[in-house]
């Protein structure tokens, strides 16, 4: 049978660009699993029409030309998806089905079938793509379809998740499962149990120079050849639990410098900084000052997790010495800001979060809410400086390069090779916890 669409217009689509926008999937979501249907088996209820299209672009229009050309992309769709035995069918053309809902950090799990020289694919966040493609000898073997399905095709080349770990597709005519976790642009993926994508960077097509949106729709791409859909879920990921993912990952070789009880082996502004009960170390209310590593390091990553209060601020201190203003004197201070507080509206860009300060601006918007913990790893090679931030690459600069200061005013420090790690307090209760360094030389 054909489909039939019953659902609003999703104005929401208009936010993709917004940070960590909460999908009402939550809400309805069996309480003991927290997984929710995306398919009903029945109707097109939470689903809309959408093709290959910018989701920036879309982002701009007003509420009526969005209206509009979701109408028209969803009388398309309904010329192509039908319904058969609870499964989606679509014959290969016309829109891509969407996700009236919006969804940031989340597992995704569904049920593909597909047919010889078919080309497909699943967009997360508006993006594509998940690939899902033919693997045998019919297929394009000339960009990579032996390889099999299951990987992040749009990658640049050579990059992790551009091409599968292992060849997982079943034969044709039979069904193939997916299993997706994506945190920020972390995604990993797992095609028939076997993982084809370990925690890799999902990258921006639409701005390579960009993370993934904060947050977007799950699109289900339709190209070339019958594919059908069943069993279709997903659960949202909360703070706690996204954050613990991304600790989890990649972490071989980093040592905790902070106990969560002392200050042992910290040195400076030790008088300025408590550790709470919690197990975190924060700059005391109305104090300030530098706490840094008594240990010195070259290359290194750092991870942590930092917490804001409205209008904190506070930074991270960079190859810093003893003495003098991080900012300048060291290599360079990350900033540590809630963003969104209306005192900072007006700030140079180079002073937002993540920023190297008075240098190189930071992507914004990646921030998890005011109050709520956040995950943080900084890289340094070289005179190179990279900032991920909840699974989202934020900052990632060459200082080595800046010309252009803010205020005109110069950065003798960034030419350090070496110097101590820690927090530029600004009389802020910025809280820190579960910090550790790994050195890279």
């Amino acid at each position: 049978m054909k489909f039939h669409f019953n659902h609003r217009l999703p104005l929401c689509v208009a936010l993709c660009l917004a940070a960590l926008t909460t999908s009402h999937a939550q809400d309805t979501a069996d309480a003991k699993s927290g997984w929710t249907a995306l398919f009903n088996g029945k109707d097109m209820t939470g689903w809309h029409g959408q093709p290959h299209f910018d989701p920036y672009k879309l982002a701009e229009l007003s509420e009526e030309e969005r209206a509009a050309k979701i109408e028209a992309w969803t009388a398309d769709a309904k010329q192509h998806w039908s319904i058969e035995n609870g499964e989606l069918v679509n014959d290969g053309h016309g829109a891509y089905l969407t996700t009236d809902e919006n969804f940031s950090d989340y597992e995704l799990k569904l049920e593909y079938r597909t047919v010889a020289k078919a080309d497909s694919g699943i967009y997360l966040k508006g993006t594509p793509q998940v690939q899902i493609w033919d693997y045998t000898d019919e297929g394009k073997f000339n960009i990579g379809s032996n390889l099999g399905s299951g990987a992040l095709w749009n990658n640049s080349p050579k990059a992790p998740g551009k091409d599968p770990l292992v060849l997982a597709d079943k034969p044709f005519g039979e069904w193939n499962t997916v299993h997706i976790i994506q945190v920020g642009s972390r995604t990993s993926v797992w095609l028939n149990g076997k993982q084809t994508v370990d925690h890799a960077i999902m990258e921006n097509y639409w701005r390579r120079d960009e993370p993934l949106p904060a947050s977007g729709p799950i699109q289900l791409q339709t190209h070339g050849g019958e594919i059908r859909w069943r069993n279709l879920e997903v659960r949202p990921l909360g703070t706690e639990e996204a954050n613990s993912i991304l600790a989890a990952h990649h972490n071989d070789g980093f040592v905790s410098v902070f106990d969560g009880k002392t200050l042992d082996g910290w040195i400076g502004a030790v008088n300025d900084y408590e550790v709470t009960e919690n197990g975190s170390v924060q700059c005391q209310k109305g104090r300030g000052g530098n706490l840094l590593t008594e240990k010195e390091y070259s290359d290194f990553s750092a991870r942590l997790m930092f917490r804001l209060p409205a209008r904190g601020n506070n930074g991270l201190a960079i190859r810093a010495p003893k003495e003098g203003n991080p900012a300048y004197a060291a290599m360079t201070e990350l900033q540590v800001l809630d963003n969104d507080h209306p005192a900072y509206a007006t700030l140079d860009e180079r002073q937002y979060h993540g920023s190297a300060y008075g240098m190189a601006a930071a992507t914004r918007g990646y921030l998890r809410p005011t109050g709520e913990w956040n995950f943080q790893q900084v890289t340094v090679i070289g005179p190179t400086i990279r900032v991920e931030l909840n699974g989202n690459v934020i900052l990632d600069a060459d200082v080595s390069q800046v010309e252009d200061y803010m205020a005109g005013s110069a950065h003798p420090g960034k030419t350090r090779t070496s110097g101590h790690f820690g927090f530029a307090g600004h009389n802020d209760p910025v809280e820190f916890k579960d910090i550790s360094i790994r050195e890279e030389n």
